[in-house]
């Protein structure tokens, strides 16, 4: 399996989580990704995946002059989106445990 299909299954609770911290745009996502060790992300995963929370309700996104020039796209969450992000937190945590006591042999303590 290659590290991008890996990756794009957590994603989007990882953007949830980002934009759940307050208003924020794509770049600063993508700043907050980086800092927490997703090097090689771009505009080309990053855009797909805010497009498609928006689309579902998860987020709302609105457009607003920046200070540094052209038009910015912010984006908050919505109730549903907090209640998205919720159940992938419980979701994600069940799963991690459970690879991580097959791959790493170790007592599962769920």
């Amino acid at each position: 399996m290659e590290e991008t299909q890996l990756l794009k299954g957590v994603l989007e609770g990882c953007v949830l989580s980002i934009i759940s911290k307050g208003e924020t745009y794509g770049y600063e996502i993508l700043s907050e990704l980086e800092h927490y060790g997703f090097d090689e992300l771009g505009e080309g995963t990053l855009y797909p995946v805010l497009t498609r929370l928006d689309k579902n309700g998860y987020i709302l996104c609105r457009k607003a002059k920046s200070p540094l020039g052209p038009i910015r796209k912010y984006y908050s969450i919505t109730t549903s989106g907090t209640q998205r992000l919720e159940s992938f937190k419980q979701v994600y945590k069940k799963i991690f445990k459970s690879a991580e006591s097959i791959l790493f042999d170790t007592i599962n303590n769920q």
